[in-house]
C-alpha cells in the first residue's frame, strides 16, 4: 500500500465514522464520544497527510506518531461504543476492523520510521 492509498483509507474511515455519530442517542455520553471519536478519527487522517509533507525522516515519524496514537483513540471510542451497546454490534464490526487495521500499518510505518532514525539513516 503506498502513502496516497494509506491516506484515503484513513480519510474514507474518518467520513464513515460521521453516520455513526450522528445515530447515537442523545445523551450526555453519546455526546462526549461523539466529540473525542470526530476529533480523533479526522486527525489521525490529517496527522498522516502532513506526514507525507514533511521535510525529514524525523518530522515524517513525529506526525506519523501522532497519526498512530489519533488512530488508536479512534479505536478505543469505537470499543466503547460496542461495549456500552449505543449501537448493534453489526453496524460496528466493519467500522472496528478498519481502525485495527489501520492502527497496525500505522505502528508499523512508525516502527520502521524510527528504526532507520535510530541506525542513522536520516539526519537531523
Amino acid at each position: 500500500m503506498n502513502s496516497s492509498e494509506l491516506q484515503g483509507r484513513l480519510k474514507s474511515l474518518a467520513y464513515r465514522i460521521i453516520p455513526l455519530c450522528e445515530s447515537l442517542a442523545n445523551k450526555k455520553i453519546c455526546k462526549i464520544i461523539e466529540d473525542q471519536l470526530l476529533r480523533s478519527s479526522f486527525s489521525a487522517a490529517a496527522n498522516y497527510r502532513a506526514a507525507c509533507k514533511g521535510q525529514s525522516l524525523k518530522a515524517f515519524t513525529a506526525k506519523l506518531s501522532i497519526a498512530f496514537e489519533e488512530m488508536d483513540e479512534t479505536l478505543f471510542w469505537l470499543e466503547a461504543i460496542l461495549e456500552l451497546k449505543l449501537v448493534k454490534e453489526e453496524k460496528m464490526k466493519l467500522l472496528i476492523q478498519e481502525a485495527d487495521e489501520l492502527c497496525k500499518i500505522l505502528a508499523s510505518a512508525r516502527k520502521t520510521s524510527q528504526e532507520k532514525i535510530k541506525n542513522g539513516s536520516a539526519k537531523s
